[in-house]
């Protein structure tokens, strides 16, 4: 990491040159480097039934379109058969393009919303993967959310040995490793896999008679198992998208589980535990911050409610006198509601987000693209002007999309501004499973709070600090590795290969 006393001022200058130069609005990519960006969604059903797997699976990925808008895949077991389609877009767009959706009907299938976190762009990372045999049939094929820490050695050993992969992306390895062990049973395959691999992952699978799901040791990735009914099972990130098909929440899928069909006895999900000694939950916290939907329970634990704790934790930490509470859409609008109930400080939902902004504008000159920033987020300046503000927003990441906010809250008037992040400082970048820019491109380990503020141009500047966070959770047991640098495996430099 640069020292901040030698580099602080070509630091500074970086990020007015990012805020004030051609740059004033982000472009798409910009705008993905200044959040913590969602990792990818998962989603399985079997049933010893025929299903509507086409629509169903639609929903359930829909439900996880927040995980992931890069691209979108589906595979699907019918008769023994597995059909695969995938491209790049949108959920919707992308069941568009399916011309025959009689072929995608059947009683099991996976998909997976992808959003990059290991692996180029490149349609050949798009998931599900599958592996086929002499007859050019799908035997295998699965959908992964996290990332592994050791796949540039795992590749490596496979390479060696002969297997020829097609893809860049660590999740590869995972279905190279599986498929390679297939002779020693479904379970056996997937165990001796989970052995070898480290890092971040839940996956769900399908064989051309078996469904399966199975979640690292640490649990740092979410999965959750619901069913429609006693034969008829679903698997998923998280429980938006088994309400979304029907099925009611039965429990999380337990770090190191795997659960597994079994020919034999349709309609009936086996369990089992590679390692219960390994087991621990270590599940990440940003998932209740950020990523996972308010509507979602992960371990037993309501996202919104998580979310408006935090915002009457932060103001326990730092009280403030204001006028108004405004949450930054749509993350940091429950946590400015709990501030709001836990000061008395009356909430207003002033910051009005267009939803149907996509690719950025591209226009050429300084006044013009001032301009755009408002197009994108815009305040009700009657309810802010003369006002002292308190801001409520999620984290702080570049730093670059706060000081645009606060110079846009200016511009309306605003006569103090308070800012409060419902996440601690981040400091360190992810290695499991979610896209961060890399340590020297965030602010917070680069800064102090009190230059931060200076930078932000606000009134005062606080932080949920990591012992807020761990008491919300209720538990010390997650992944924090983004607050402390102190992550549940190591950090793995392999990784890099496949970025």
């Amino acid at each position: 990491m640069k020292s901040l006393d030698i580099h602080k001022s070509e630091y500074l200058k970086q990020f007015e040159t990012q805020t004030y130069g051609r740059n004033l609005f982000r472009t798409h990519e910009e705008e993905r480097l200044d959040a913590p960006n969602e990792e990818c969604g998962i989603f399985g059903m079997y049933s010893d039934n025929d299903l509507d797997t086409f629509s169903l699976s639609q929903f359930g990925l829909f439900a996880l379109q927040h995980r992931g808008q890069e691209a979108c895949g589906i595979s699907v077991l019918k008769d023994g058969r597995i059909t695969n389609m995938k491209d790049e877009g949108l959920v919707l767009d992308v069941y568009k393009e399916i011309q025959d959706p009689e072929a995608f009907m059947g009683n099991s299938a996976i998909g997976h919303t992808r959003y990059t976190t290991a692996g180029d762009k490149k349609k050949y990372n798009f998931q599900p993967f599958f592996a086929k045999n002499e007859y050019d049939q799908i035997i295998l094929s699965i959908a992964h959310n996290g990332n592994l820490t050791n796949a540039r050695e795992l590749k490596n050993e496979l390479e060696a040995e002969g297997v020829v992969f097609r893809a860049t992306s660590d999740s590869e390895v995972i279905l190279r490793l599986i498929q390679k062990n297939l002779d020693l049973g479904l379970r056996g395959a997937i165990k001796a896999t989970m052995e070898k691999i480290e890092g971040a992952y839940s996956v769900v699978g399908m064989t051309r008679n078996k469904f399966f799901a199975f979640r690292d040791f640490n649990g740092i990735r979410p999965l959750v198992l619901g069913a429609v009914n006693e034969k008829t099972y679903v698997v998923a990130s998280e429980s938006v998208a088994l309400d979304a098909v029907g099925a009611q929440y039965v429990r999380d899928i337990l770090p190191g589980e795997i659960i597994y069909t079994n020919e034999n006895e349709p309609g009936k999900l086996q369990s089992y535990m590679v390692n219960e000694a390994k087991g621990k939950q270590r599940i990440c916290s940003f998932e209740y911050i950020y990523f996972a939907r308010p509507d979602s329970t992960l371990e037993n634990i309501n996202v919104y409610e998580i979310r408006e704790k935090s915002g009457e934790k932060i103001w326990e930490q730092a009280p403030v006198e204001a006028d108004i509470v405004i949450g930054v859409p749509d993350s940091g609008v429950p946590a400015a509601i709990g501030f709001s109930k836990a000061s008395g400080i009356p909430f207003r939902p002033v910051l009005i987000k267009n939803r149907y902004i996509g690719r950025s504008f591209i226009v050429p000159t300084q006044e013009m693209r001032e301009r755009v920033v408002n197009l994108k987020l815009n305040p009700i300046i009657s309810e802010i002007k003369d006002k002292r503000v308190v801001i409520i927003d999620d984290s702080i990441v570049r730093g670059t999309t706060s000081k645009r906010l606060v110079k846009i809250l200016k511009d309306a008037g605003v006569k103090e501004i308070h800012f409060r992040s419902v996440s601690p400082p981040i400091i360190a970048p992810c290695y499991l499973g979610i896209d961060t820019p890399s340590k020297d491109d965030l602010i917070s380990a680069n800064m102090t709070t009190e230059e931060l503020r200076d930078y932000l141009g606000v009134d005062s500047l606080e932080f949920l600090s990591t012992d807020s966070l761990k008491e919300i959770l209720g538990s010390s047991n997650h992944c924090f590795g983004c607050f402390t640098e102190e992550y549940p495996v190591g950090k793995g430099e392999e990784i890099e290969l496949f970025n």
